[in-house]
């Protein structure tokens, strides 16, 4: 806080609280303005290669002279409604093009500088230096997000044919698993991981291509390298109740369900973001030899059909030809037209030995997560799925659901494998309360797998034992 350079009390800005982990949501107020005087309250953070990103909204203080942004609606600013972390999910970057938002080392936290400037006295009395701004900066504060909690540890893997980032949360465990797999952007995606590490899981986050030592395509990907990971993960982490989920994101989310489905003595549950009920070819992701309608995934040496694959009605035209922002989602909507494709291309998901969370977005632009996520849930009922089946459905959400308090704005983007141009649809807004929904669904399901996983096992070991007593008994002379 700082003494107000205008003659009126001094202002107190306080973020509450001001250091935890970054899905945590923070209570910003200001108290000590002059009631009815008009406030902005501006963020500033500095995000992935030194970009700063920026956001501020104007408020008018209440008949006490604060604002709260968890109970306040600006005026205008950078966002709309009653929205607490609004000053964090609606900052854009002042180089107007820089997309990634998380720290380089993602065990660097997220530090937010916010300035509080009263632009005028409003109808309480006074002290302002007229209408408008020019108040001047009068408080200050500054709050800390962290993606690794106390105690988090990290290690690169490379190792038994396993590229990837470990992280284990604090103690000695056992601890239940998880394995993240990222999009069609390749990479390792190490802040979920650490954030899941956070929330008490062991966390491998797996590269499968863009990563060191493995290709810079997603063409032609073993899923042999996957059952190899998921028992790397197993005899090294030991984790609780033999528990490892599968969480993935886009193509990982199509991915993941893939892997259920193909290996499911050795998945105990999925997570899905955005995912696809199909395969799908390799598209902007392709090795440009085998280009984008060349096969993604391998079994036994042989590539898995997709659906770009003797499809009848499958048509480039409308993502390439179509008007800007382009949305790759209406190129993948006509190849849905031919049912036959579609069923060869299909995921057995109804393999999965466990529950499944499909987390879509209404209007995704990458491709129709929601009505992909409905396919997947409606044939797990079709063929009476003995395990929990959540769907969410964002209203007006794109396609990039993280986890909460990001930024959500750049919503247009170069592909990182193909640089194509395209929009992964929504609106910042609901973008937002995506993030914030689907993380918090995300934690509470994970919770009751562990839980009834647990309870599966215990009961398994139960009946083990009580067999092995009668067997025993029976063995007596």
């Amino acid at each position: 806080m700082s003494e107000a350079a205008n003659g009126f009390a001094r202002l107190a800005l306080t973020v509450t609280p001001d250091d935890a982990l970054i899905d945590v949501p923070r209570r910003i107020a200001l108290d000590g303005a002059p009631p009815g005087a008009r406030v902005t309250l501006a963020s500033r953070t500095e995000r992935a290669g030194g970009a700063v990103w920026h956001a501020e909204a104007s408020f008018v203080a209440d008949a006490r002279g604060s604002v709260d942004t968890s109970r306040d609606a600006p005026v205008d600013g950078s966002y709309a409604g009653v929205s607490a972390m609004g000053l964090v999910w609606s900052q854009v970057p002042d180089d107007g093009k820089s997309r990634d938002v998380f720290p380089n080392a993602v065990t660097t936290p997220l530090v937010t500088t916010l300035t509080a400037t009263v632009d005028g006295g409003g109808g309480g009395g006074g002290g302002g230096r007229g209408g408008g701004r020019g108040g001047g900066e009068a408080a200050s504060a500054r709050f800390t997000q962290r993606l690794a909690a106390d105690g988090v540890t990290r290690r690169e893997i490379r190792e038994h044919g396993v590229v990837g980032t470990l992280y284990l949360p604090p103690g000695a465990g056992p601890h239940p698993a998880v394995m993240i797999l990222n999009g069609s952007g390749g990479g390792i995606n190490e802040p979920r991981a650490a954030l899941y590490a956070s929330r008490g899981y062991a966390a491998l986050a797996l590269g499968y291509f863009k990563a060191p030592g493995l290709s810079d395509y997603i063409s032609n990907t073993p899923l042999e390298y996957f059952e190899n990971a998921l028992r790397w993960l197993r005899d090294t982490v030991r984790p609780a109740h033999d528990f490892v989920a599968l969480s993935g994101q886009s193509r990982g989310g199509e991915l993941v369900l893939l892997l259920g489905a193909t290996f499911p003595d050795a998945v105990s549950a999925v997570v899905g973001y955005v995912p696809s009920a199909l395969v799908h070819s390799a598209q902007n992701a392709a090795d440009p030899a085998t280009g984008r309608e060349g096969p993604t995934w391998l079994l036994g040496g042989q590539p898995l059909p997709h659906i770009w694959e003797n499809n009848r009605t499958a048509s480039w035209a409308p993502y390439d030809e179509g008007p800007p922002p382009h949305r790759h989602a209406r190129a993948m909507l006509t190849a849905l037209d031919d049912a036959d494709a579609v069923e060869r291309a299909r995921i057995r998901v109804e393999r999965i030995r466990g529950p499944v969370m499909l987390l879509s977005a209404e209007d995704d632009g990458s491709w129709p997560s929601s009505r992909y996520s409905a396919m997947v849930a409606e044939r797990l009922a079709r063929h009476a799925h003995p395990y929990p089946v959540e769907h969410l459905d964002f209203e007006r959400a794109g396609h990039a659901i993280l986890f909460p308090y990001v930024p959500t704005t750049q919503l247009v983007y170069a592909h990182p494998v193909s640089g194509r141009v395209s929009t992964g649809g929504g609106e910042p807004q609901a973008n937002a309360l995506a993030d914030e929904r689907s993380w918090a669904a995300v934690q509470a399901f994970l919770s009751r797998a562990v839980a009834a996983h647990a309870a599966r096992a215990t009961h398994a070991r139960a009946s083990d034992s009580v067999q092995h007593s009668e067997d025993h008994h029976d063995a007596q002379p």
